[in-house]
């Protein structure tokens, strides 16, 4: 089996898939592994995804639902992911959360996809509960690198105060939409090795 995860694992149609999938359906999937992601991480996810879409349209709701900030969503988020009962302690390690003073680079790269509408085909904008004036910068080595370069942050480290504090720079520049420069400071890192 491929190492990655694509449409034919799901019939070609994930979000129906998702829903209306039987422990027949689930078989195809016994051998998929990617990386340190393997079947039990991806049957759970399945299993909380299709839970929670019996209940939502979207899963945005999956994180503004836990508060008024991006930390209080993406912990309610961990907590809400791994609230099922038979939640594997192994998965845990694929979703980060503030609490374990993550960055949380991922989970706020998605969010800001969802968030922010560029109208340049980068962030698709389709989520309407968070603002974009909420959203934490995503976090990792290449944009630490180039923040640092900048004098945008102090920490030396790479963790979650380090997001908060690059962000709260970045509301200095503009307090409705901080996020917008993370592209940037992206490409500062990796195309011009700052």
């Amino acid at each position: 089996m491929s190492n990655r995860i694509n449409h034919r694992l799901f019939d070609d149609a994930p979000h129906d898939f998702i829903l209306n999938h039987t422990a027949i359906d689930l078989k195809k999937l016994l051998s998929f592994q990617y990386r340190t992601f393997n079947t039990t991480d991806l049957l759970y996810m399945l299993s909380f995804l299709q839970q929670h879409y019996r209940r939502y349209a979207t899963l945005e709701n999956a994180f503004s639902q836990w508060g008024n900030t991006i930390e209080a969503m993406l912990n309610g988020f961990y907590h809400y992911f791994f609230s099922l009962p038979d939640a594997p302690y192994r998965t845990k390690k694929h979703i980060a959360t503030p609490e374990k003073k993550s960055a949380c680079k991922r989970l706020n790269m998605y969010l800001r996809w969802m968030v922010r509408n560029d109208n340049k085909g980068v962030d698709f904008g389709i989520w309407q509960q968070i603002a974009p004036a909420q959203l934490i910068c995503p976090l990792d080595l290449h944009v630490a690198r180039v923040a640092k370069h900048f004098n945008m942050i102090q920490r030396k480290q790479t963790d979650w105060l380090t997001a908060l504090e690059l962000t709260q720079f970045l509301r200095f520049l503009d307090a409705n939409d901080p996020v917008k420069y993370d592209f940037a400071l992206f490409g500062l890192g990796i195309i011009e090795k700052y």
